[in-house]
């Protein structure tokens, strides 16, 4: 039996549609009854927890915008960050847009973020998504960052990737989540899995205490360290191929049906 379950959200425990199902509350609780802690490790900012937290019944905490945060649940309160400091987003900044000028950015607070006018999210209107617009690119620049964002127009992700770690790979951690070409950088070391780790740490706990899902290139880093480790149906090519383990995919309750069987049968 796992002594922690780490589980992203958005394309692993979360539906396509952006509800949980009930199967997957009812496992979730079922593992914290059994004194199974879940942590909810996930690219999304602390303001976008809100929702599912309380659909989980989730009083604990969260790691946060690929690691860079560590958000309690109960008191909706940042406990701790890690941060892309002025300088170093700067250079970051720039090198990028010398490269590839069709990105445009934002930059991501915990608490909100600001954006550049050419910044858009097809469907989603970034300020009602918590950001507030820029005038210029000073207005970026203004204090640390936990989570630089960098938007290109349609293209293949993986290829913009590549380019963009050509480029700064040296400086930061780049990553992907979303399917589409934006880029989320954060402070050079700071993972899901780094983050995941000092939380275990302070508990006493080692990977092969963990159990971890995902279907994300930004999972990557958490699937590889954890002791055990599943990636979803529906995941990137990517994690398909550096996890053996498999379960169904998020919309056919993955995580929970690994969970069911792990209760159902603890040897």
């Amino acid at each position: 039996m796992p002594k922690l379950i780490a589980t992203d959200l958005d394309g692993t425990l979360i539906r396509t549609d952006g509800t949980v199902s009930e199967r997957t509350v009812a496992a979730v609780a079922r593992a914290e009854e059994a004194g199974i802690p879940v942590v909810m490790v996930t690219g999304r900012p602390p303001r976008w927890m809100h929702g599912i937290a309380r659909q989980l019944g989730h009083r604990g905490q969260a790691i946060c915008a690929n690691g860079a945060v560590l958000y309690d649940l109960h008191t909706e309160e940042i406990v701790s960050r890690r941060t892309i400091d002025t300088e170093l987003l700067t250079e970051t900044i720039a090198l990028l847009r010398a490269e590839l000028p069709e990105l445009r950015f934002a930059v991501e607070y915990g608490e909100g973020f600001v954006f550049e006018s050419r910044y858009h999210l097809g469907k989603w209107d970034a300020s009602a998504l918590g950001g507030s617009p820029v005038d210029d690119e000073k207005g970026l620049l203004d204090r640390p960052a936990t989570k630089l964002l960098a938007l290109h127009p349609p293209t293949d992700v993986d290829a913009l990737f590549q380019e963009a770690h050509r480029v700064v790979g040296d400086l930061v951690t780049i990553t992907h989540s979303s399917g589409r070409a934006l880029l989320e950088i954060s402070a050079p070391g700071v993972t899901k899995a780094s983050a995941l780790s000092d939380y275990c740490a302070a508990r006493s706990l080692t990977p092969s205490d963990v159990i971890a899902f995902g279907d994300m290139p930004n999972d990557l880093p958490m699937l590889t360290w954890a002791g055990r480790a599943y990636a979803m149906g529906n995941a990137h090519h990517q994690v398909l191929a550096a996890v053996p383990l498999r379960t169904e995919t998020n919309d056919h309750d993955g995580v929970a049906r690994v969970l069911e069987s792990l209760l159902d049968d603890p040897s």
